[in-house]
C-alpha cells in the first residue's frame, strides 16, 4: 500500500524511525455513491503527514475531507480517554497532539467534485466534510475498543507530545519575559521576582 511505502522511505532516511503498530488503520465508508477510504500508521516520528485524493486526484491543500478528519480524530480520541480516565486536564492532547507522528492517507471517489482553483490541490464539496467526521466517528470508535493495545501505545504518545508540547510553550513564554526585562531598571517596588522556581513566580 502507498502507506507502506511512505513508512519504509521515512525509515531509509531515518532509520531511527519506527512504527507503533505493525498494520495501518483501516477505515472505509460508502453513502450516497461517494466512497471514502482512509489508512493511517503512527510512527515515532515527531511530524505528522497527511496524503488526501480525490478521485485519485492529490489535493494537496486538502480542504473538506481533511477538515472532516481531523475534527473527528480529535472528538473520537477526547471521548475514549474520557471514557476510561487516561487523560487530566492539565494533560489533555489537542488535535496537534493525536496527529503526533501519524501518516495518513485520505481517498474518497465522488461523482461531483467541486475543486477549489484551477490545479485542484483543494476539494470544496461541504458535504464531505460531514460524511467523513460521520465514517471516521463510527469506525474509530470501534477500533480503539477492538484493540485496547494500540490504543495505549497511540495515546501514550499523544501525551507525550502534548507534555512536550505544554513545556516548549512555558519554555517559550519564560524566554519572552526574561527578555522583555532584561537592561530595563525597575524601581523598588516594581522589582522583577528574584524567586528562581518558576511556579513561584
Amino acid at each position: 500500500s502507498y502507506i507502506s511505502y511512505i513508512v519504509n522511505t521515512l525509515k531509509e532516511n531515518s532509520p531511527e524511525i519506527t512504527t507503533l503498530h505493525d498494520e495501518p488503520v483501516y477505515i472505509e465508508g460508502t453513502c450516497q455513491d461517494i466512497e471514502v477510504e482512509i489508512a493511517f500508521q503512527y510512527t515515532t516520528n515527531y511530524n505528522e503527514q497527511i496524503n488526501s485524493y480525490c478521485n485519485r486526484i492529490n489535493v494537496s491543500d486538502g480542504g473538506t475531507l481533511v477538515t472532516g478528519f481531523k475534527t473527528a480524530l480529535t472528538r473520537v480520541m477526547n471521548q475514549y480517554a474520557k471514557e476510561l480516565n487516561m487523560v487530566k486536564d492539565k494533560d489533555k492532547p489537542d488535535g496537534r497532539d493525536y496527529r503526533n507522528g501519524m501518516i495518513t492517507i485520505i481517498s474518497i471517489k465522488h461523482p461531483d467534485p467541486q475543486f477549489e482553483g484551477q490545479t485542484k490541490e483543494k476539494l470544496g464539496n461541504s458535504e464531505i466534510r460531514t460524511l467523513v467526521e460521520g465514517i471516521v466517528n463510527d469506525k474509530l470508535t470501534s477500533f480503539l475498543e477492538e484493540n485496547p493495545s494500540i490504543s495505549k501505545l497511540i495515546f501514550e504518545k499523544c501525551l507525550t507530545a502534548a507534555r512536550a508540547r505544554e513545556a516548549a510553550k512555558k519554555a517559550r513564554e519564560m524566554t519572552r519575559r526574561k527578555s522583555a526585562l532584561e537592561g530595563t531598571s525597575l524601581p523598588g517596588k516594581l522589582s522583577d521576582c528574584s524567586e528562581r522556581d518558576p511556579a513561584i513566580c
